[in-house]
């Protein structure tokens, strides 16, 4: 489920505390199912002729029976809430590894959604990209897969469900840590 509440909030424009106009779901809006849904203002909403609104990914039961399941388990299992633990936690290593390793620029994250920004160096923050490589690549031989992502394929994202465990959370940070050490990060 990686969209609903992996910022610490259920949705990510919570944040910014505005209300949209309108807010479009999909993805993992029904554990990876297709459903899709648009939600907004009476005025927006209504606007449509009957039947104008609508989409290839809406309205499937089976889809709709898993959302409604998804919702459950997000609620039940605080998921909300674990999101922002988790993001503590990253966030916590990430920044001791910044202090230690000369290849990480910046650190930023919200929530669950993390990454850390891989640089030439920190003055003209030029992207590292060769070094992102290598990380991913140390990371996969220690049996972690994770992302690198950002304009310039620069940064490692951690994408991790949020019923990950602490015990598995910190497994997976160590082997990300020895991937670091041992691509001279």
């Amino acid at each position: 489920m990686p969209g609903f509440g992996r910022t610490g909030r259920f949705y990510a424009v919570e944040h910014a505390g505005v209300e949209p106009d309108l807010l479009v779901t999909g993805k993992s809006l029904a554990a990876g199912l297709p459903l899709a849904g648009v939600t907004g203002r009476a005025e927006l909403m209504d606007a449509p002729q009957v039947g104008g609104l609508g989409g290839t990914y809406g309205g499937n039961p089976l889809a709709c029976a898993a959302a409604l399941a998804v919702l459950e388990v997000m609620e039940r299992e605080e998921l909300v809430t674990r999101a922002r633990e988790i993001g503590v936690s990253i966030m916590a290593r990430f920044s001791l590894w910044q202090q230690r390793f000369a290849g990480i620029g910046e650190v930023r994250g919200i929530g669950a959604m993390c990454g850390m920004e891989l640089v030439e160096d920190r003055q003209s923050k030029a992207p590292a990209r060769a070094l992102t490589t290598a990380v991913l690549s140390a990371s996969l031989e220690r049996g972690l897969i994770i992302l690198k992502s950002g304009v310039y394929d620069n940064v490692v994202r951690v994408l991790l469900p949020l019923v990950i465990s602490d015990a598995d959370l910190d497994r997976g940070l160590g082997m990300l840590e020895d991937a670091l050490v041992a691509s001279g990060a």
